[in-house]
């Protein structure tokens, strides 16, 4: 049995734990609120952008965009999106453990596939792996702006252009709630999955359409990066909040624990005390 200095060294360390896990999570519960308010302040954006262009390229048949057609596929990128530091759940190890399995299953060797990480927790997970990880960014900030990720995101579009892969897949955590984060994976590039727009809106396009579409599909792949960096932001934050609570209920629980068996042991030291005491009088007598 653990004697009481030990008990009590313990009960003092997991008090200053808990107190590190609480203010962690106070921090997280600010950002998260920020981060959900830029998440959700881009929707509207990208909203429009995604009607105008879907408007461009399904109205006009004659219209035709590299980014636009599938072609045989003989590389397979994938943007994965993690956070730089752990301690956030199983924020990370569910992205990467999804990647990795569909890695698993689609590709015999390396060379059939390329990775672009964007966090430090991803980069490293596949290097460790030996994967060919050819673009990667860490050290993003909560409160990133789209020039912080401008230069990636540039790249990425850039290496599908220039024929690096035939077609780019982005996986992330999208937020859902403060307790529900769920992976998420969209193909990004080609751009096939686009859908007609329910408003009723007409446009009129000046220059012509394959002009405007030069500009504006490499500008909405960016913001499809964006978009999804914000959201796995909040996500992260979310998911770093909800680890950190638990974490302090659960040394909240263990103190509790610890303080009743130092309470027993104490008590059982004074009453053994007392036995020896009343002994050693009774000898006397």
């Amino acid at each position: 049995m653990a004697s009481l200095r030990d008990i009590k060294s313990r009960i003092n360390s997991t008090k200053k734990t808990s107190q590190i896990t609480k203010a962690m999570e106070m921090v997280s519960a600010a950002k998260l609120n920020r981060a959900e308010m830029n998440a959700r302040s881009f929707v509207p954006y990208m909203e429009k952008i995604q009607e105008v262009t879907a408007s461009i390229a399904l109205g006009s048949k004659d219209v035709k965009h590299p980014m636009l057609i599938s072609r045989p596929v003989k590389k397979t990128g994938y943007l994965v999106i993690t956070s730089d530091r752990g301690l956030a759940g199983a924020f990370n190890s569910n992205v990467l453990r999804h990647v990795f399995q569909v890695i698993q299953e689609r590709h015999k060797s390396n060379d059939e596939f390329a990775i672009i990480a964007i966090g430090r927790i991803a980069r490293d997970f596949f290097r460790k792996r030996g994967m060919n990880v050819i673009l990667d960014i860490v050290g993003v900030s909560d409160q990133l702006t789209f020039a912080d990720i401008k230069d990636i995101a540039s790249k990425t579009v850039g290496m599908f252009a220039d024929e690096t892969f035939d077609e780019l897949y982005m996986y992330y955590n999208h937020y859902v709630s403060a307790i529900q984060q769920d992976v998420t994976e969209k193909k990004l590039l080609p751009i096939t999955d686009i859908t007609a727009s329910k408003k009723l809106t007409s446009y009129e396009f000046d220059p012509s359409a394959e002009e405007i579409l030069e500009v504006l599909l490499p500008q909405y792949a960016e913001s499809l990066i964006y978009g999804a960096i914000l959201d796995s932001k909040a996500s992260e934050h979310a998911a770093r909040m909800t680890a950190m609570k638990n974490a302090t209920d659960n040394a909240k629980e263990l103190i509790n624990t610890l303080t009743l068996s130092y309470n027993r042991a104490r008590q059982a030291s004074i009453t053994q005390e007392i036995t020896e005491i009343v002994s050693g009088a009774a000898a006397l007598e």
